[in-house]
């Protein structure tokens, strides 16, 4: 038993490349997807009918499905009931007692409920989603004349019903698998693949503005600049955290005397994430969308009101922006219990007696940080919209956007760099364990 062998270099990776593979299996088959039609669409007549309305709510909502909206694919909602959907079971923990005791008090039991809640719900959305995008792209037409949906009727609204439900039924399950088998959160991933592959596009249509004389390549030069000092601003806050000193009391046990620790409490100062831009564009796009597939002339001028560039549709948006930041903090972080923990713990801040003096003063941390991280995702995602309405730039150059995708590869690299710590820690701990083994 002393020579053992050698243990393979991929298990001191541990299952990484295994979660890796299985996270790119499954973003390849969301990504297939997005290119399977519906039936019963006219491709050419769809193709020029987004090509007139590039710049508007539309290419937003484009972007969130992955392409999948100017396909007309089975994709074409993408993550966006889920997420909704996602939202309304949040807002019922507030609300509704009993679905806040499954959350909290039930454990793995109640969260699962709420998950099967979710998926129902999303169902619901994808039913009626599909139904009024069916009734609007019947009344499509090309700038040429020619209707989207050569046969309307019931028929196709059906099918179109049955192919969204199945198909944002099919994302859910993708998201959830990548978050189970996979690295990182599987809906954002996917959001994260559809914004990716956007990008090339995104630079051949800049090249063609610059081309058309659209745009000047000075003002590309200051673009660039801008994002990339945007990227810096959001990968520095991102990390960026607010320690707040704890101090351990001393014990005494037996004879020796435990505890008398330094540490200290992160609390992060966009402690919200990517999560409240997403919420926010999510209930923005709903109503927004309807309206432009509506053929009411009052339904239409609202709907133009809610266009990116507006002014209403901004408010509402950054309104929105600060109601979620507050909200996901509050759901993630609650005072009362870190102070319980710290108290029971034996743990303090120093100069704040334990108990309500200090959850008040996380609670006053943790309100002056949330307000900080909602100006900061407000001001993120407002600037590029100014240079959208002015300068023409693609949505996938915009503050969303890149909030978005920086945020979710900063999560990404973080689940990475964790799961390869915790395979060389186990590689000690086995390797320790064969050698003393050998030495018996």
């Amino acid at each position: 038993m002393a020579f053992l062998p050698p243990a393979p270099a991929t298990a001191a990776m541990g299952d990484l490349p295994k979660r890796l593979g299985w996270t790119f299996l499954l973003l390849c088959c969301y990504r297939i997807g997005v290119h399977v039609p519906v039936p019963g669409v006219d491709a050419a007549a769809l193709v020029s009918f987004f090509e007139s309305m590039a710049g508007t709510l539309f290419s937003l909502f484009d972007m969130f499905s992955g392409g999948g909206l100017s396909n007309v694919s089975v994709f074409a909602l993408g993550v966006m009931p889920y997420i909704s959907s996602s939202i309304i079971m949040q807002l019922l923990q507030v609300v509704s007692p009993d679905i806040k005791r499954m959350a909290k008090e039930e454990g793995q039991s109640g969260r699962r409920k709420i998950t099967q809640y979710t998926r129902y719900l999303t169902v619901l959305i994808t039913v009626v989603q599909g139904l009024g995008i069916a009734i609007g792209l019947e009344s499509m037409t090309s700038p040429a004349g020619t209707p989207v949906v050569p046969v309307p009727g019931w028929s196709f609204r059906l099918v179109t019903m049955a192919t969204f439900s199945t198909g944002s039924v099919l994302v859910m399950w993708l998201g959830e698998q990548i978050t189970e088998r996979g690295i990182g959160n599987g809906i954002s991933l996917i959001i994260f693949c559809g914004i990716v592959v956007g990008i090339p596009r995104a630079i051949i249509q800049s090249f063609s503005l610059i081309e058309a004389g659209d745009m000047s390549i000075f003002m590309a030069i200051i673009i660039l600049v801008l994002m990339a000092a945007v990227t810096l601003c959001i990968v520095f806050v991102e990390s960026a955290q607010r320690r707040i000193p704890i101090s351990y009391a001393k014990r005494q046990m037996g004879r020796q005397m435990m505890g008398g620790q330094n540490t200290h409490l992160p609390l992060r100062l966009n402690t919200a994430g990517v999560i409240p831009p997403i919420f926010a564009s999510s209930l923005l796009l709903f109503p927004a969308t309807v309206g432009q597939f509506s053929t009411n002339e009052y339904v239409k001028r609202v709907a133009d009101a809610f266009s990116p560039s507006g002014v209403a549709y901004n408010i509402i948006y950054v309104a929105l922006i600060f109601f979620f930041c507050y909200f996901y903090t509050a759901i993630i972080f609650d005072p009362k219990d870190m102070a319980e923990n710290l108290k029971k713990n034996g743990a303090f801040i120093p100069g704040i007696r334990p108990g309500e003096r200090t959850q008040k003063y996380i609670d006053d941390v943790l309100s002056r940080l949330t307000l900080s991280g909602a100006v900061y995702i407000s001001i993120v995602s407002l600037l590029p919209m100014f240079l959208i309405s002015n300068f023409n730039v693609p949505f996938y150059f915009g503050g969303t956007s890149l909030l978005i995708l920086v945020g979710v590869a900063m999560d990404f690299m973080n689940q990475v760099q964790s799961h390869m710590i915790n395979s060389q820690y186990s590689g000690l701990l086995s390797k320790k364990g064969r050698k003393g083994f050998a030495r018996r």
